[in-house]
């Protein structure tokens, strides 16, 4: 059902506009204490790389733990960026048009806060370079290309790349509106970055096929990005639960899965705090609800092949790892913690038409499945670790320490403060999508009758 409320452009420009013409004091509160965690969380960094990584739980069987784990996570929320934006947007999917701009930047800052995360891990920053450039020729030292460790740079960078180039694209028409609005310094900083925009038909050809055109090129980019994180497990013959084939679907679901329920909560809150309810409309959110079912439902039967291929192989140790996920203290609290938030908790009561139209609800539940996302990667990683040695009373000892914690609070403080500092520079709902879904669903006079314009699908 259509519950578009009809506004004239001139409304539009001035509602959209509300975040880049005019700033709450709300706004800089928040801009404040998102500022003043980025800095904690980089300087309990400074300490720990002037001290060493002994201050972090990490240990000789543990080596990955909460940094990779919330590094696999962040790439995971990006991924709603291309899955919302290049999917539906081929798909020609109309109730798309106000959801794009804030998952594609959602894409771009949780990518750059995730490509840290090594940096982080390593302990020593400039060891970064020796693991991405050759460096020591005499003594033959080269990386190993059939590492999927030296696939990830590569991967990684192409994605933001890609999704960074989508952002500009996008942005151009709304550049000149803001343009046209200002005057002075910043003035001149929009003519810049709308260059030269004056909404010619050839602009605007050439604007709408480098939109499509982008869409199909990051698809193939999209999956093979979670293929090769899924591949630094699996690949790992070593380690009990991870060489399986199934790694790749499984971390893609599940990366969109959690994506798409960022997003969903970042639209809510957009809807919310800027008075956006005529642009990001209940249908939109319920709309999102019925693409995280059909998300999560695919995690699941993932997540029961991969745990199905530990009792099909019969293989002693990896029976011995799914069972203390199943039954061994505190393992299994987290595992049922997972299950529950990731799937049982929200799918269930997202077939509900009111949950699903419930602003309230839908936070709650999209909560619930980023908390069991980034359980589900941290399950993956540390007990398998932990295993690999034969001491059995080792394999509880790893513990995130304070410095950990601090550490992943003030990035995800640093995605958020980049967020909104975004949004204070441009619209986060694209004006010119806005305007062209309403253009395209207006009506017009044939005869007698009054027809649409063009026949959109919702």
């Amino acid at each position: 059902m259509q519950e578009r409320v009809t506004l004239p452009h001139a409304q539009i420009n001035s509602d959209l506009l509300v975040t880049v013409l005019r700033t709450p004091m709300w706004y800089w509160i928040a801009l404040g204490v998102l500022g003043a965690l980025t800095l904690v969380g980089l300087g309990v960094f400074g300490v720990v790389m002037a001290t060493g990584m002994g201050l972090t739980g990490l240990g000789r069987a543990v080596v990955w733990a909460v940094f990779i784990s919330d590094f696999v996570y962040w790439v995971g929320i990006a991924h709603a960026g291309v899955m919302i934006s290049a999917l539906l947007r081929l798909s020609k999917a109309e109730w798309r048009r106000p959801i794009t701009r804030a998952a594609e930047v959602v894409t771009v800052f949780a990518l750059i806060w995730a490509a840290l995360h090594p940096v982080i891990h390593a302990g020593r920053p400039w060891r970064v370079f020796y693991w991405v450039f050759p460096y020591d020729f005499p003594r033959g030292i080269w990386p190993d290309p059939r590492s999927p460790l030296v696939w990830d740079p590569a991967a990684i960078t192409t994605y933001l790349t890609g999704t960074f180039l989508f952002v500009i694209v996008a942005l151009v028409p709304d550049m000149a509106v803001i343009r046209d609005r200002t005057n002075g310094i910043k003035h001149q900083v929009y003519s810049f970055l709308a260059m030269g925009w004056r909404g010619t038909p050839r602009q605007w050809k050439l604007q709408v096929m480098a939109g499509f055109l982008l869409s199909a090129l990051l698809l193939p980019v999209f999956v093979s990005v979670r293929s090769i994180i899924a591949w630094d497990f699996s690949v790992s013959i070593g380690v009990n639960g991870w060489h399986t084939t199934v790694m790749a679907p499984y971390f893609l679901m599940g990366a969109v899965h959690s994506g798409v329920a960022a997003v969903t909560i970042m639209m809510i809150l957009m809807r919310r705090l800027f008075r956006w309810e005529a642009y990001i409309r209940i249908e939109h959110i319920e709309n999102l609800a019925k693409l995280m079912i059909a998300l999560g439902t695919g995690w699941l039967y993932f997540f029961l092949l991969e745990f199905g291929f530990s009792l099909y192989s019969l293989e002693s140790a990896d029976l011995a790892l799914r069972e203390m996920l199943v039954s061994t203290w505190p393992w299994n609290l987290l595992f049922y913690i997972m299950l529950i938030g990731v799937y049982f908790f929200p799918v269930p009561l997202w077939l509900f038409r009111s949950v699903r139209r419930s602003p309230m609800w839908m936070v709650i539940t999209c909560l619930a499945v980023n908390v069991g996302m980034w359980i589900e990667r941290f399950l993956v990683i540390v007990p398998s670790l932990a295993r690999k040695q034969p001491l059995t009373f080792n394999w509880g000892t790893y513990h995130p320490t304070i410095y950990e914690i601090t550490i992943l609070i003030g990035g995800g403080a640093a995605v958020l403060f980049m967020l909104m500092l975004f949004a204070k520079l441009a619209p986060m709902i694209p004006i010119f999508d806005m305007k062209e879904g309403q253009v395209l669903s207006d009506n017009v006079q044939v005869g007698r009758k009054s027809v649409p314009a063009l026949r959109v699908e919702e």
